[in-house]
């Protein structure tokens, strides 16, 4: 008699996450449908992106279609918590958090892989586009998607080996493309749906005004600099720019300037030319190793700054056991803290942390 696995689908009513069900189920595996109910706003009970009324009428029909129960489980305390509030601490601390990163790690990899467990799922499955190497000693790589416009193995870098070996990513072996066109030939209706966004839990609003309504003192007027230290002008918060930012700094200058650096302990915004922009240097702190252990540090890596980014060849330089100094090769504009550096050896993600200030 063959063993029929159990798998919790995350399902948020997309194509991506819908394909994965389907092909799991069209593989025999014994699929649950499960998607969360995440925060919003009081008064927008309605507004996040993953998991409107809409997403939820859609994911039930698929559920449907491929005859699996689904269930959605209230996690609206958590995501608050945990991703929510560590949103708010970031830019009130001067730097640009994502808050992708923390709710895979607590939310996705967390909560709802805790939920899969309790249905006696042996696997949690995801749409995210990004492969996995299992070898014959039970480690597990993580790898770039076949699809590299739509890789996502950045925001699952801090994942480790036991998260990654109850996981299963689907349609990693697919582009974009073919995975309409597998939702077409499973009859889904999503397969023309649009892609999620970031920041779901800002609905239609921008991240400055959310920012000005759940942060208190998050308004704090200060001077903003050039990078020769000439007053240029003031701004509202620090927290209402990001790193590479041009527009809306409200200075009269025949140049453009560019948000280079937020200094919190004196409240003051820096801005430069282009040529400022560029840096070679830069420190990385809460590593995860997905292996479990250090990389070679006497290797050149490959590393991704953010999500969209180009991918730079660097050196690693230990500085403790959960810091790292790294050197690019050539230098990168718009080196933000916050934001995680993920390292790469060829098409494996071998980990990474976040760029400290």
């Amino acid at each position: 008699m063959v063993k029929t696995f159990r798998v919790v689908v995350a399902m948020s009513g997309g194509v991506d996450s819908s394909v994965a069900a389907a092909l799991l189920a069209n593989q025999g595996y014994e699929v649950i449908g499960l998607m969360l109910r995440l925060w919003s706003e009081p008064g927008n009970e309605n507004e996040n992106k993953c998991c409107t009324p809409d997403s939820i009428i859609h994911a039930r029909r698929v559920a449907n279609i491929l005859n699996i129960p689904f269930y959605v489980i209230d996690a609206r305390h958590r995501f608050q918590n945990q991703v929510v509030k560590h949103f708010i601490q970031g830019y009130s601390q001067g730097i640009t958090p994502n808050p992708c990163l923390e709710c895979n790690q607590s939310i996705r990899w967390g909560f709802l892989l805790e939920e899969a467990k309790k249905l006696g799922s042996q696997y949690l499955a995801t749409g995210h586009y990004a492969r996995l190497e299992r070898s014959s000693d039970g480690s597990i790589k993580l790898l770039k998607s076949l699809d590299k416009k739509k890789d996502q193995s950045y925001v699952m870098h801090m994942l480790n080996q036991n998260q990654l070996s109850s996981t299963l990513l689907p349609i990693g072996i697919y582009t974009k493309e073919e995975v309409r066109d597998l939702a077409r030939n499973f009859s889904l209706p999503v397969y023309t749906r649009p892609e999620s966004q970031d920041l779901c839990f800002l609905g239609k609003d921008s991240y400055q005004n959310f920012l000005r309504r759940n942060a208190s003192n998050i308004e704090h007027r200060g001077n903003i600099y050039s990078h020769s230290g000439d007053l240029v002008g003031t701004h509202p918060g620090i927290a209402f720019y990001t790193i590479g930012q041009r527009k809306g700094l409200g200075i009269q200058s025949p140049q453009p300037f560019y948000v280079i650096d937020k200094i919190t302990s004196t409240n003051s915004l820096i801005v430069g030319d282009k040529d400022t922009r560029a840096n070679s240097k830069f420190n990385v702190i809460n590593l995860n190793w997905i292996s479990g252990l250090p990389p070679d540090f006497a290797r050149i890596f490959g590393v991704k700054i953010r999500y969209r980014s180009d991918e730079f060849l660097c050196e690693m330089i230990p500085i403790s056991q959960n810091k790292i100094k790294v050197n690019l090769i050539e230098p990168a504009e718009d080196i933000t803290p916050g934001q995680a550096a993920v390292f790469y050896s060829g098409e494996n993600c071998i980990g990474g942390g976040i760029i400290s200030k």
